[in-house]
């Protein structure tokens, strides 16, 4: 789903006040979640959220590379301009996308390619600098190697396109992203011949050794220079989980399951270092997601460990899912919202991977029925 394209879209069919006659919504007081997004941060973008009554985003990448855009120049650019709009810079992405490896901005981090990655991480330490000399104290990032997973879509509501994944049918049909794409997809069904579980290409095995080897190096180097200049640094989970014993392809995923998540933030254990906590990506991690989810929120709400929110739902869990409109989901998601409330989160909540609905051009009306759901249940909840 092209988030860029919808925003821009969004915005050509409204009228805008100026954004500085923008009142300050009850939203941005002390203590409540934040309406956030993660879409392109352009012009047409800010003035669209704002008038959707999104009050926080975290930006488009500034950069595949260490440039101008995250000198600190021109980060404090980025953060003044989304402030005319009357919205708050609240976090950046770094270049750990959620890519599959060869599309990735920095590949050998989690190759554990030496000395290049200790160049890649040295230039993501740079970048975090930056960021708090600009102001800017939350950055998000992936520590993944195959990206997001996924298996052909499936119909949802009103003949709406799920993005869907089950496991069987990945296991024989799911390729690397083809080229220009940046998203995993199942490749055309094989013949019967075709074996299930074909290597990566230029990947290898890789162990759960291997990768909690790749993920400690990296932290024991970041986190520092992050508790130093007071930037949270959230990490998403790898998305979908997989069987621990085996992985996919070879490649194990350490962060694709509650146990492995914990492991990872007592990584060295700091205030500034804790996950960009998707929902939807959790509650594929689970058996019973309607159930379990709110104890999972609660572990990790409780030590202040969820530094941001991709509130999605699914219906479905672990191995098999879809995922749904917010409202059509197995998670109760006022329910959720009342257990971030409990353990004290005040961070932004912001929509991903809506449906797809046939004539909504890249997402706008899927992605403001989720705004406008959002914004029902924080202002409930805050009633």
């Amino acid at each position: 789903m092209n988030r860029r394209s919808f925003a821009k879209l969004a915005a050509s069919s409204l009228a805008f006040s100026p954004a500085n006659s923008l009142a300050q919504p009850d939203s941005l007081r002390a203590g409540r979640m934040k309406l956030a997004t993660q879409h392109d941060s352009s012009d047409e973008v800010l003035r669209a959220m704002a008038a959707l009554g999104v009050t926080h985003i975290c930006s488009r990448l500034p950069s595949a590379r260490l440039d101008e855009s995250w000198s600190v120049e021109g980060l404090t650019r980025l953060r003044e301009r989304v402030e005319s709009f009357g919205l708050h810079l609240e976090a950046v992405p770094l270049p750990l996308s959620s890519n599959f490896i060869s599309k990735s901005e920095n590949p050998n981090i989690m190759l554990g390619q030496s000395p290049e990655r200790d160049r890649e991480i040295e230039n993501i330490c740079t970048m975090i600098r930056n960021c708090s000399q600009a102001g800017i104290h939350l950055v998000k990032y992936n520590l993944t190697i195959l990206g997001v997973v996924r298996s052909e879509r499936t119909t949802g509501r009103g003949g709406s396109s799920y993005s869907t994944f089950d496991y069987a049918e990945a296991r024989r049909n799911w390729q690397p992203p083809a080229s220009g794409s940046s998203e995993s997809a199942p490749a055309p069904t094989p013949s019967h011949s075709t074996p299930a579980d074909p290597p990566l290409p230029g990947v290898g095995p890789v162990s759960a050794d291997a990768m909690w080897e790749r993920i400690t190096y990296f932290l024991n180097r970041v986190v520092p220079v992050a508790e130093e200049h007071k930037v949270r640094i959230a990490c998403h989970p790898h998305d979908p989980g997989m069987p621990a014993a085996e992985g996919f392809r070879g490649v194990h995923r350490v962060l694709g399951s509650v146990d492995g998540l914990k492991r990872f933030v007592e990584i060295h254990a700091s205030p500034y270092h804790g996950l960009n906590f998707c929902q939807g990506t959790v509650s594929e991690m689970l058996a019973n997601p309607g159930h379990e989810i709110f104890d999972v929120i609660r572990y990790f709400g409780a030590r202040k460990k969820i530094f941001n929110v991709h509130f999605r739902n699914i219906h479905g869990g672990f191995l098999h899912f879809q995922e749904t409109f917010p409202d059509s989901g197995d998670v109760d998601l006022l329910a959720a919202l009342r257990v971030y409330k409990e353990v004290g989160y005040d961070g932004m909540l912001m929509p991903d991977h809506v449906p797809a609905i046939q004539g909504d051009e890249a997402g706008r009306q899927a992605f403001a029925f989720a705004f406008g759901y959002m914004r029902g249940l924080m202002q409930a909840i805050d009633a």
